[in-house]
């Protein structure tokens, strides 16, 4: 939003400096962005006016003038342009001054004869673009004042960033009145009262509205006998410095007003009005309109528009149309000042991509109590401008008038909340001056009424804020919240999630933030059996459900870095899936059954490509590894690794993983081809997906140490031959289980089939530990133990020994 440091003035008295006023504005919660001063550049080019001008005596394009900036000599200047005349009044560029082009002015011979300065064009001052010569002045300029102050360039402009939460902010009046409240200057607001002439109103125009919950308050008034023409200078100058382009006399003062008050409003040419009525519906599908951007436009039936007896004249809110415009032969106009409901207005303007003025305020909520104050004033400047007269009262249609708001705040309580000492007195002087009406006083609170400019305010709290942001930010002392004097311990479960990053991150996996949206189809593949929950207003078709999965993330970073032809990808990412929940948005219920986890993917070459080292394609072994390695860092003992097939894995190479509880923890292994075939993904993906709920609270992240073992080991291989389904993990379980105590532990370290083993067999081989904490076992004691396992390996599992034992004392 820019707002003209001049015309502020007009309102409030500004403090010393423009800085001064940036910083209090600032410090108040509205942002100035930066200080436009399009005068600076400017220095020291005074309007001339030139008395006499003769040909240059050694050059045909030139002349050589003498030139009046009104003091007591003349300034002979050479000039290449011709499009002057003695008497012309321009800008001249005294010796010492600095263009906006970078030019600086200095004295000089041109062809021989000296020149004390340079007449200037309108591109040479920063104007525009385009130049056909000097730019000439209106006769009534006076000499010597500086050019800036001339063409109404002596302002300084503020860029400020209003939150759509403050479309109060959004006129000058508006940040006039935080000037005033800042500063403890007085406001002075308009108080317009328009000379009346002629027919009431309501005799010229009617107004009917058929869609009251969209439009709560629509008014008009008629000026008669208008001159359409181009504003005064003042206006001109005073729209241009907001970046407003300047059409007549009328649009003008609309968008003058819009700029004070915040209040849009817009003026129709009555006699195009078709049975002089004003009917405020919502459109009939199909329905037409050419807006005056000259586009004939298709209406949708939500949208609210402005029609006559006949026909639509206006998008409410948007923009109007270009069948009723003010134009040159216009003589009659009628001016709505309306209050339009936000949603609709956002709907239509976002629906044919219409960002206007108008819309903009609509959108973020526009004072209902400015309708008619705006109304008038507009009104009066009209007839002021063109020469209009203004018919005699008001058209106002409120169909349900709603009372303010009313909020009750406290004194006792802003303490608490703000932790600084606020006088009572200073919160009704602060809350005051920003517009809140004290209706009600109490005992140690008061009620005020609510501005309806203010429609961020509605609670205590908002009260609190305003009493704040005024009596300065800066001016409550940082401190811990009362009842804190000791800050709360780290959950377990950041603790557990850090040692995760740290163990997937040190085997070469890169972490991944992917949207919890994702394609209904990227789930479908994946063979997910619950139904996801879809969105009600999706980004996109591809992210128009909640993830049940992290793996579809993943699987579409793989897709890109493929396309980008990386040759080696793992990546992982920790969040949550989403599932339904039938009982969920109950109370205090999540309306979803968020599942945390953690997923992984690896595929491509192992380690990369080197010229020390044979290319090799990671493999299952990869993906467990890095698991394996999670489960190592969280000191999690005793987890499984099973045979399983869930639909979305390779039933060749796919694993459950489970906890020593039996607790399920997820799966681990390739993605089945029907899966990268759909997808269009390569062969050789290894995925893992684990909940780590159950998984961080069976992490062990306290330090345990064991002292280390006062006697020797003793190592005994074991070489069984089972069948072929058989379980390493089931084989292992039964010597730890029959070795107990002696057998520490049990490391399968060969996998063998082919001859002599017989089909459908395996061989697996043991390196069995052994060792007592209480004396060095003997050679008999280990080898009876040895013999009571491979006679219970045998009998339980139907295992065969294939090989002796040796030992290591």
């Amino acid at each position: 939003m820019k707002i003209s440091v001049k015309w502020l003035g007009d309102y409030v008295a500004l403090p010393p400096s423009v800085d001064e006023l940036a910083r209090k504005l600032t410090a108040a919660g509205l942002e100035i962005e930066g200080v436009e001063r399009p005068g600076e550049g400017l220095r020291g080019v005074v309007v001339a006016q030139i008395r006499e001008s003769v040909q240059h005596p050694n050059a045909d394009k030139l002349s050589v003038t003498q030139v009046d900036i009104g003091g007591s000599a003349l300034f002979q200047v050479v000039c290449g342009a011709k499009n002057f005349k003695v008497g012309d009044k321009v800008p001249l560029a005294t010796v010492g001054a600095k263009l906006p082009n970078g030019m600086e002015i200095k004295q000089a011979a041109l062809r021989g004869v000296d020149s004390f300065g340079m007449l200037c064009s309108a591109k040479e001052l920063g104007i525009t673009e385009d130049s056909a010569g000097l730019l000439i002045l209106p006769a009534d300029t006076k000499l010597g004042v500086p050019i800036a102050e001339a063409l109404g360039l002596d302002d300084s402009v503020l860029e400020v960033n209003v939150t759509p939460n403050r479309p109060d902010a959004l006129s000058h009046l508006g940040v006039a009145r935080e000037v005033g409240v800042v500063t403890g200057a007085a406001l002075k607001v308009p108080e317009p009262k328009p000379a009346e002439s002629g027919k009431p109103v309501a005799e010229l125009v009617k107004v009917r509205i058929e869609a009251a919950d969209r439009c709560p308050r629509y008014a008009a008034r008629v000026v008669e006998n208008v001159t359409v023409q181009p504003s005064p200078q003042w206006m001109q100058d005073r729209l241009k410095a907001c970046g407003v382009r300047a059409i007549n006399n009328v649009v003008d003062v609309t968008n003058f007003v819009l700029l004070e008050y915040g209040q849009p409003l817009h003026a129709f040419d009555l006699e195009k009005v078709a049975g002089q009525e004003i009917v405020v519906r919502t459109a009939k599908a199909g329905e037409k309109l050419r807006t005056l951007d000259d586009k004939e436009r298709t209406l949708d039936a939500d949208d609210l528009v402005i029609a006559d007896r006949d026909r639509t004249q206006a998008l409410a809110g948007v923009m109007g149309g270009g069948d009723s415009e003010v134009t040159q032969g216009t003589k009659r106009i009628v001016i709505e000042s309306a209050h339009f409901v936000g949603s609709g207005v956002r709907r239509s303007a976002k629906r044919y991509a219409l960002h206007t003025e108008a819309s903009h305020r609509f959108e973020r909520g526009a004072d209902l109590d400015a309708v008619l104050p705006a109304l008038d004033r507009a009104a009066q400047l009209i007839a002021e401008l063109s020469g209009g007269t203004v018919a005699p009262g008001r058209v106002d249609v409120q169909p349900a008038p709603k009372p303010p708001r009313r909020v009750t705040l406290r004194y006792g309580r802003v303490e608490k909340v703000l932790g600084v000492v606020v006088p009572e007195a200073e919160c009704r002087r602060i809350l005051g001056a920003l517009g809140f009406k004290n209706v009600e006083d109490g005992a140690g609170q008061t009620t005020f009424e609510v501005p309806r400019a203010r429609v961020d305010v509605e609670r205590e709290e908002d009260l609190m804020e305003e009493v704040a942001r005024v009596f300065g930010y800066d001016n409550i002392p940082a401190r811990l919240p009362r009842g804190l004097d000791t800050l709360a311990p780290e959950p377990p479960q950041m603790e557990a999630e850090r040692r995760l990053r740290h163990s997937l991150g040190g085997v070469g996996l890169n972490e991944v933030v992917n949207y919890s949206f994702v394609a209904p189809k990227s789930l479908e593949v994946l063979g997910g059996k619950e139904a996801p929950i879809a969105l009600m207003n999706p980004l996109s078709v591809e992210q128009s459900v909640m993830r049940t999965s992290l793996l579809p993330g993943l699987l579409e970073n793989l897709s890109r870095s493929v396309r980008h032809q990386v040759e080696t990808v793992g990546l992982y990412e920790t969040g949550r899936a989403y599932f339904r929940d039938a009982q969920g948005g109950q109370g205090m219920k999540p309306a979803s059954r968020e599942v945390p986890r953690v997923a992984g993917l690896v595929w491509g070459v192992r380690g990369g490509r080197s010229w020390t080292q044979k290319d090799a394609r990671v493999d299952f072994y990869d993906a467990k590894g890095a698991v394996e390695a999670l489960l190592h860092a969280l000191h999690v003992e005793g987890a499984t690794f099973a045979p399983a097939e869930p639909p979305a894995y390779h039933p060749r190479s796919s694993a459950q993983v489970a906890l020593a509880d039996g607790t399920v923890l997820g799966h681990v292994g390739e993605l089945h081809p029907r899966v990268t075939k759909t997808l269009g993904l390569p062969e050789g993906v290894f995925v893992f997906e684990l909940d780590t709920e159950p998984l961080y609270a069976a992490a062990r992240l306290v330090p345990q140490a064991a002292g280390l073992p006062k006697y020797p080991a003793v190592l005994r291989d074991l070489a069984v031959v089972v069948p072929m389904e058989l379980r390493n993990e089931e084989v292992r379980q039964v010597i730890l289980e029959v070795g107990a105590p002696l057998v520490e532990d049990a490391l399968v370290f060969d996998v063998y089939t082919g001859k002599p083993i017989p089909e459908g067999k395996k061989n697996l081989a043991y390196a069995l530990r052994y060792r007592s904490a209480e004396r060095t076992l003997t050679d008999a004691e280990v080898t009876t133990a040895h013999q009571r396992i491979i006679t219970e390996v045998n009998q339980r599992l139907g295992a065969a020994r294939s090989s002796s034992s040796c030992s290591t004392p």
